[in-house]
């Protein structure tokens, strides 16, 4: 049985050599292993090596600048030759780096990319599954190619498979040779618990899945603390699997980026609801509240980052009864908005991410509310690609092909848009320069043609319009008081919709300040 060692940062990271493939715990703005990823930078900047790493990792721990944090530490030049996550954006020097082709870039869905280091640790020939069928993971479409340095590397992740009769897609284990994971404590013999994450954690499947391929696993730690003195069930990650342990810098651990430490996001304390602050009235609350209007009681509903995050707040403003759920783990409460999204403020649970992913992909959701980068006629959407910028799905796949009521909000423009709410109707000050309904998205993340044949019910709202999937593409249902239908929406748009002669105006209840006093 291994026996875990207590060293240095220094010393942890000589294991980690040329070519070797490495996984990194973390899940974007929380968890990241900074002390070790700081040791193994450093190691780089002053030795050279180690060379020529493939890294892997979920959502790329950082937070969302250029700064020193995260998987932004180890972007160098040589250092990483290839990089396979599910989202890059966290960390914009490795986006960037997958955007210019100086390293190999892979995104694959989240919660395959979570399920695959299950399928690592149990040694199984493949995760199979239909995610990603339609769209760019796909391998009649990108096989989940970001650039062209993967293209050339000529590796095939995924390949479709024919099983009783129905394609699906199936993605390919490989061996990680080290992993760096974070844990909140470390027992005496090696024990690690994580009570005090904000999200749910995968470092039990990164640790088996790195441990089970003969790899090398650190882990970094807050604290060291007597043998025996932890409850069993705190326990995610036994000794056996854990080869050296660190103690974290002290000013490296943080909880997450927002905060050094917020107890009410990992349950230890509760923050009183009301306190929480409304929105500002705003384009973005436009569509949040136009989203809360399709709210079902009691429902469980997941929010992606950006705008849908703001639905958690209306819905706590207007007191609707549902259950708001993160792919990141929490399950209730309220959603962080900004830095800190990915948690909750007072969770009613907290899944593991591979526990999370089983039950979205088995279709747990009720519905779903993403954002939307680009929309083309046919009701595809693109959030993982454009131009050299590569942020990744995320678990955007995962949710929106397997959640029966999907929604894609977003403004109707982007760049320099400005718009206000003024007596009651919509006013554009200054029109975006970039439109984002297209003839033809870059990449398809989300596929209409996909939806259609397993008959999803899909919307598109924005702060001036609102679209649904129809059997010929997208079809114009709604436009916002104020709004010019052929200046503010047609003529912002590359192709021309379906829609009825008859076109409702939406809620007024919407553009006004007072809560809507939803039923």
């Amino acid at each position: 049985m291994t026996k875990a060692k207590f060293v240095s940062a220094e010393d942890a990271v000589l294991a980690i050599r040329d070519d070797m493939t490495v996984g990194v715990g973390g899940f974007g703005a929380y968890g990241a292993p900074e002390t070790l990823l700081l040791a193994l930078a450093d190691r780089y900047t002053r030795k050279n090596v180690p060379r020529n790493l493939t890294v892997t990792c979920a959502a790329c721990p950082g937070d969302n600048t250029k700064a020193d944090w995260g998987l932004n530490r180890i972007a160098k030049s040589g250092l990483i030759d290839t990089i396979i996550a599910a989202h890059f954006a966290n960390a914009p020097l490795i986006s960037g780096m997958v955007g210019r082709n100086e390293i190999a870039g892979y995104a694959l869905p989240l919660g395959v990319m979570i399920h695959l280091y299950d399928a690592i640790a149990g040694h199984r020939p493949a995760v199979i599954t239909n995610v990603g069928m339609g769209t760019y993971a796909d391998p009649a479409n990108d096989c989940c190619r970001m650039n062209q340095r993967a293209v050339e590397q000529g590796r095939a992740l995924v390949e479709k498979v024919t099983i009783d009769g129905k394609e699906c897609l199936a993605y390919k284990p490989f061996p990680i040779h080290a992993c760096l994971v974070r844990a909140t404590y470390a027992a005496e013999d090696g024990n690690l618990s994580m009570e005090y994450n904000a999200l749910g954690d995968f470092g039990f499947d990164l640790a088996a899945a790195t441990h089970n391929s003969g790899g090398i696993v650190i882990a970094e730690v807050k604290q060291v603390v007597q043998r025996g003195s932890m409850h069993p069930k705190k326990v995610r990650i036994h000794s056996s699997l854990v080869n050296y342990v660190v103690v974290s810098r002290s000013d490296l651990y943080l909880q997450g980026y927002a905060s050094e430490y917020s107890p009410e996001l990992c349950g230890e304390q509760r923050t009183p609801a009301k306190g929480l602050a409304p929105l500002a009235m705003s384009n973005r609350k436009v569509i949040a509240r136009r989203c809360a209007l399709e709210l079902k009681r009691n429902c469980l509903i997941n929010l992606g980052i950006g705008i849908p995050s703001g639905i958690g707040s209306v819905a706590n403003e207007e007191g609707l009864e549902v259950s708001l759920s993160l792919e990141s783990g929490p399950q209730g409460g309220v959603p962080v908005e900004g830095l800190g999204f990915g948690g909750s403020a007072n969770p009613e649970a907290i899944y593991n991410l591979s526990d999370v992913f089983h039950l979205y992909d088995g279709g747990g959701l009720s519905m779903s509310f993403l954002g939307a980068a680009e929309i083309d006629s046919a009701g595809n959407v693109n959030v993982s690609k454009f131009g050299t910028r590569c942020p990744g799905p995320g678990g955007f796949i995962n949710i929106s092909q397997n959640t029966q009521e999907v929604n894609f909000v977003g403004t109707f423009t982007a760049g320099g848009l400005v718009e206000k709410v003024e007596n009651g109707k919509l006013v554009i000050v200054s029109e975006g320069t970039q439109k984002k309904f297209k003839k033809h998205v870059q990449q398809i993340t989300f596929s209409g043609e996909y939806a259609r044949k397993t008959k999803r019910k899909v919307m598109y709202i924005t702060e001036r319009a609102v679209f649904c999937l129809g059997e010929n593409g997208l079809f114009l249902t709604e436009i916002a008081p104020g709004i010019d239908l052929q200046k503010d929406v047609l003529d912002q748009m590359e192709f021309a919709p379906q829609m009825s002669s008859e076109l409702k105006q939406m809620d007024l209840r919407i553009f006004r300040e007072e809560p809507m006093k939803i039923a």
